[in-house]
């Protein structure tokens, strides 16, 4: 009989905890699913992308830089494969080796801002991918020569 009574509250036990663990899931939903995605509006030219940011101070430092309001850039090119544009500032640096691919956001050394359109690899930092496009696609709206990209948080 001690046995019985002895199980009987080790499961009502086992089912109060668990019942209190739900009731907390629901009230506390999944850290992961309250993460929404950070995004930058980047527009070149006519055409308008998104891009998810990377979280980091480096993108942190951006966003103060924009406080104002959009961030218009002038952009060169650079050994056939990226854009870039000095921000007349230095931000933190978060660098780390990485292989680039088309549309990925980087910081160079604290105050260039680049997209690249092809690959590299390098210590940099990364700021973001640009969501949704391709090496070819980016390629035909950055251009050949300066371009001008405006940035801006929604």
């Amino acid at each position: 009989m001690k046995k019985m009574i002895c199980m009987v509250m080790f499961f009502t036990i086992l089912l109060t905890a668990a019942a209190c663990k739900n009731s907390q899931e629901d009230q506390n939903p999944d850290a992961e699913q309250e993460i929404t995605e950070m995004k930058m509006k980047v527009q070149i030219g006519d055409t308008i992308f998104k891009a998810t940011l990377a979280d980091n101070s480096s993108v942190d430092a951006l966003k103060e830089l924009m406080a104002d309001g959009p961030l218009t850039l002038n952009m060169s090119d650079y050994a056939n494969m990226e854009k870039g544009a000095d921000l007349g500032g230095t931000l933190p640096q978060n660098n780390e080796q990485m292989n680039t691919q088309a549309g990925d956001i980087i910081l160079y050394q604290g105050r260039t801002f680049v997209i690249y359109y092809d690959i590299n690899s390098w210590s940099l930092t990364p700021i973001g991918k640009i969501d949704n496009v391709d090496a070819e696609e980016l390629r035909e709206v950055l251009g050949t020569g300066d371009v001008t990209v405006t940035l801006s948080f929604e």
